[in-house]
C-alpha cells in the first residue's frame, strides 16, 4: 500500500514538473492532420475514420478497413510553396479482427540560403558561397489494433519515431506512444485518442561550425544548447452520428475535442493546465461514391484595437472526394491554416488504394 501511495505521489510530481518544463506546441507538425478527407471535416475523425489514415487519428479504427491492404499519400504545400507536407500510410488486416498499420509524415522547408559564409575574410561580399539546407520534421508511426470481445469495440496504438533536423547544424530524436478505442452502436459512433501518453522527448543535439557561432555571438543571438524538449499528452474525443436520406444519399455528422495538458491556449475553452478545442465535421455521400464535405475549427478569440478580446474567429475547410469501385478514392480539400480575417488556404489532394487477394 505504501509503494502504492509513494508511486502514485511520484508519478504525481513528475507530471506537475513537466507541465511547469514543457513548451507549448512542441512536435506541431503532427497536429496537421492527414488524409483530404479528415481536413475537409476540419479534423472530426476520431469517433469514424476507417480506413488507413486510422493510423494517425485513432488506431483502434484500422480493423475497420474493408480490403485487405490499403495504401494511402497526399502532398500539401503551405505558405506559398514555402513549406511541403507530405504523408504515405499502408494498412493490412491480420485476420478478421486485427490490422496493422504504418505511417510516415515528412513536414519541412527545404532549400533554405546559408548567408553565414556571404563575406569572405576579405570584407567582399561572395554569392557563390551561399549554400542552402532544410529544416524538416519525419514521423514514423507503426500501429496495432484489435476488436475486442465487447461487440461494437475496438482498442488499438501507435509506438512512433520522430526525428527533426536543421541542415547539419542540429538534430532530435524523440520516442511516443498513442493509444486509441472505438465504440459502435446502431448509427452511433465513439471514439477517444491519447496522443503521446506517455509525453514524447525530444534529445536535440547541435554542431555548430566556429563560423557560426561567430555570426550568433556577433548578432546578438543566444547559442543554442544540447537539451530535452517534452510533448505533453493530448486526449481527442469524439461522437459521430450517420444518417440516411432515402435510399442514395447519406450524412455523418461529427463532433471532436482536443484536450490539451500544456497550458494556456487561445481556444475556445481556454485553462491552465487544461485547454478545449473543439471542431465539427459534415460528410454527404450519394450511392457512397460521390462525397461532399465541411466543417469548422481552430475557434479563437481575438483583440480589439481597443479594449478587451471580444470577437471570436474560426477556420473554415471544404472537400469534396469520389470513389471508384471501392477500389480507388480520390479526395480534395481547401484548408484554412489562418481565420476569417487573415486567409492562408491550402490545396491538399490525396489518394487511396485498397488492394484484395485474389480468391481461389
Amino acid at each position: 500500500m505504501k509503494k502504492s501511495i509513494f508511486l502514485f505521489l511520484s508519478i504525481l510530481g513528475f507530471s506537475q514538473w513537466l507541465f511547469a518544463q514543457a513548451p507549448k506546441y512542441s512536435n506541431e507538425f503532427l497536429s496537421i492532420g492527414v488524409g483530404a478527407r479528415g481536413l475537409a471535416m476540419s479534423k472530426a475523425q476520431v469517433a469514424s475514420v476507417n480506413d488507413v489514415t486510422a493510423t494517425y487519428w485513432n488506431p483502434a479504427g484500422l480493423v475497420e478497413i474493408k480490403s485487405d491492404l490499403q495504401v494511402a499519400g497526399q502532398h500539401a504545400e503551405y505558405f506559398a510553396g514555402i513549406a511541403n507536407y507530405d504523408y504515405v500510410g499502408l494498412a493490412a488486416k491480420i485476420d478478421g479482427t486485427s490490422a496493422l498499420g504504418f505511417s510516415f509524415i515528412r513536414f519541412g522547408v527545404d532549400d533554405i540560403p546559408n548567408t553565414t559564409d556571404l563575406i569572405d575574410q576579405n570584407g567582399q561580399v561572395n554569392y557563390d558561397r551561399i549554400t542552402s539546407f532544410s529544416a524538416a520534421d519525419y514521423a514514423f508511426l507503426v500501429s496495432y489494433a484489435k476488436r475486442l470481445g465487447i461487440e461494437g469495440l475496438s482498442v488499438g496504438g501507435n509506438a512512433k519515431v520522430i526525428y527533426r533536423q536543421i541542415g547539419d547544424m542540429a538534430k532530435a530524436w524523440g520516442f511516443g506512444v498513442d493509444v486509441g478505442a472505438q465504440y459502435k452502436r446502431g448509427n452511433w459512433q465513439f471514439g477517444a485518442t491519447g496522443r503521446d501518453i506517455t509525453s514524447t522527448f525530444n534529445t536535440w543535439s547541435f554542431s555548430l561550425n566556429e563560423r557560426t557561432v561567430e555570426v550568433f555571438e556577433s548578432t546578438g543571438n543566444e547559442i543554442p544548447q544540447n537539451g530535452l524538449e517534452i510533448t505533453l499528452p493530448k486526449l481527442s474525443l469524439g461522437a459521430a452520428r450517420a444518417f440516411n436520406i432515402k435510399d442514395k444519399v447519406g450524412v455523418l455528422v461529427e463532433l471532436n475535442a482536443d484536450i490539451t495538458t500544456d497550458g494556456r491556449r487561445n481556444v475556445l475553452v481556454s485553462g491552465d493546465p487544461f485547454s478545449i478545442d473543439p471542431n465539427l465535421g459534415v460528410e454527404i455521400d450519394y450511392m457512397n461514391i460521390f462525397y461532399l464535405r465541411g466543417g469548422f475549427g481552430n475557434v479563437q478569440r481575438i483583440k480589439a484595437e481597443i479594449g478587451n478580446y471580444n470577437e471570436y474567429t474560426f477556420q473554415p475547410n471544404i472537400g469534396v472526394g469520389v470513389n471508384i469501385k471501392e477500389t480507388l478514392s480520390i479526395d480534395y480539400a481547401l484548408t484554412d491554416i489562418g481565420d476569417q480575417s487573415v486567409s492562408l488556404y491550402s490545396n491538399v489532394f490525396s489518394l487511396r488504394i485498397a488492394i484484395n487477394k485474389k480468391s481461389g
